[in-house]
């Protein structure tokens, strides 16, 4: 059984704002490589960091731009200054996903230049966008870049490989700093080990810093990954042991017995939702079955030991 963690009523708001606090001051617009230059989207915060970050790739007059933020007029001013300063043209928009912190400046972009309607990708379009195929190829000077199907933290998600660089566009899979929020955890770990895969030296995250050793990081997230997986199936397997719980356990009594006595609205906001991408992703893989009841009343148990 794994030690128990003590949480307390303040603990997500401390745990956020420490993180927020101790995060690394990135300058609005930075060359980054001779290829990438980065624009952050004016709006950070706990869950946006140092705030979205956009890409214009490429190294001559025509330019990819990866995301458009949220829809802050400080982001769009600065991308059409730069634009103009550097002669500048959009040739292709392309959209990781469709958090509106990624596609908040879209409808900016039109206004400012209508053309660029017909030229914005999405892997689920919204009227007027084009799809992305995964595997599709998009070039400017200096640049090929081509998408990534990578869904998991959101069901639209796509990465862009930099092949110049052998670099990765990692949205929100993966990013600068700490651990992504996951939709459907199958979907989402069977993403990383694809984009592991890929073995890209060096990581552009749509949140954090870049990411100078991308298999280290790779590394680190699957291995996370598979650590929550195995904590949860290590619990339903020892208390599947012990006389009388032989009928399975809800997702509060796991969340208790991995963390220890827990306030509730934790258990109901917090930790039900973590928990329960854990045990479907284990239902996926049949390691896990479960009895019909409403989420916090519905028993789990571990289908080996039954």
């Amino acid at each position: 059984m794994s030690t128990r963690i003590p949480f307390d009523e303040s603990y997500w708001e401390e745990y956020l704002s420490g993180q927020e606090a101790s995060l690394p001051a990135l300058p609005a617009l930075t060359q980054l490589t001779p290829r990438v230059t980065r624009l952050l989207a004016g709006n950070p915060g706990v869950m946006q960091l140092q705030g979205t970050n956009t890409y214009l790739v490429g190294t001559g007059a025509s330019r990819i731009l990866i995301d458009t933020g949220e829809g802050r007029p400080i982001w769009h001013t600065m991308l059409v200054e730069y634009l103009r300063e550097h002669c500048l043209t959009l040739e292709y928009v392309l959209v990781t996903h469709w958090h509106g912190d990624h596609v908040g400046g879209i409808a900016d972009l039109i206004k400012h230049s209508p053309t660029l309607q017909s030229r914005i990708y999405k892997y689920r379009p919204d009227r007027g966008q084009l799809p992305i195929a995964d595997g599709q190829q998009f070039k400017v000077a200096g640049a090929t870049v081509r998408a990534v199907f990578t869904p998991g933290h959101a069901i639209d998600h796509m990465c862009f490989l930099i092949e110049e660089e052998n670099a990765l566009l990692t949205g929100d899979n993966v990013l600068g700093h700490g651990f992504a929020v996951v939709q459907d955890l199958t979907e989402y770990m069977g993403s990383l080990v694809r984009m592991a895969a890929l073995g890209c030296a060096r990581g552009y995250p749509a949140h954090g810093a870049v990411i100078d050793d991308l298999p280290a990081k790779m590394q680190l997230y699957i291995h996370h990954n598979e650590a929550r997986v195995q904590q949860v199936t290590a619990v339903l397997a020892e208390t599947m042991r012990q006389p009388g719980r032989r009928g399975g356990m809800t997702v509060p009594e796991i969340g208790r017995a991995i963390y220890g006595e827990v306030p509730r609205e934790i258990i109901e906001n917090a930790i039900v939702p973590f928990l329960s991408q854990v045990l479907w992703k284990l239902a996926d893989d049949r390691k896990v079955g479960f009895e019909p009841g409403e989420t916090t009343e519905r028993r789990w148990f571990g289908l080996v030991a039954r």
